[in-house]
């Protein structure tokens, strides 16, 4: 069984460094723009977890939440330089809120609580990103997360242990990524009968 999880740790991986791969380049392209407060929050979240799912004895499947750290700094660094600035009060008001929560983090040192605020801080970090995407939708990636989607559910199989710590990570964002998929077909059927 140790076997079969390592496999689909190795999976996930090259799923996330695969899925990214069409952001990344469509970023380049300027096709795609980043949010940078999104890609910061979901950077450091990622990082926060990696380190809990680590001390909850996540083993394999905490890999591939190192290769969402990866993958986040490098599309932050890439949004400072080629994403659009389009932030807005209500922006930074959640980048703000964001910050908040993880500041209680650091101060609450508690495992269970800690993971709890930080998958809502992950949620949170999609509002910039939905805000500008209802009305520009073909501004973000489609591909990248819907990938996402079925990735952070393939990570989920990959953890050694269960429990809150290891868990709710992949799936929030397995959830968010779906919905946020959803937003994505939707408006741009939207657009295209408004046409």
């Amino acid at each position: 069984m140790e076997n079969i999880k390592i496999y689909i740790s190795l999976i996930a991986i090259f799923l996330t460094f695969f899925g990214y791969v069409p952001y990344i380049r469509d970023t380049l392209k300027q096709k795609t723009s980043p949010h940078v407060y999104t890609w910061f929050i979901w950077g450091l979240v990622a990082a926060i977890t990696f380190g809990l799912q680590v001390s909850a004895g996540a083993g394999t499947g905490s890999w591939v939440t190192l290769g969402i750290v990866l993958s986040c700094s490098t599309i932050f660094i890439l949004g400072l330089r080629n994403g659009k600035k389009d932030i807005t009060k209500i922006d930074t008001t959640f980048f703000i809120l964001s910050l908040i929560a993880l500041f209680l983090w650091l101060v609450i040192k508690q495992p269970v609580l800690s993971i709890i605020l930080v998958s809502i801080v992950a949620v949170l970090g999609y509002i910039p990103t939905i805000r500008k995407s209802w009305n520009k939708p073909y501004s973000e990636t489609l591909f990248s997360y819907q990938l996402n989607t079925f990735r952070h559910s393939l990570s989920f199989f990959a953890l050694q242990e269960y429990s809150i710590i290891t868990w709710l990570y992949p799936i929030s964002l397995a959830i968010a990524n779906g919905l946020f998929t959803l937003i994505l077909i939707i408006r741009r059927k939207q657009l295209a009968i408004q046409e």
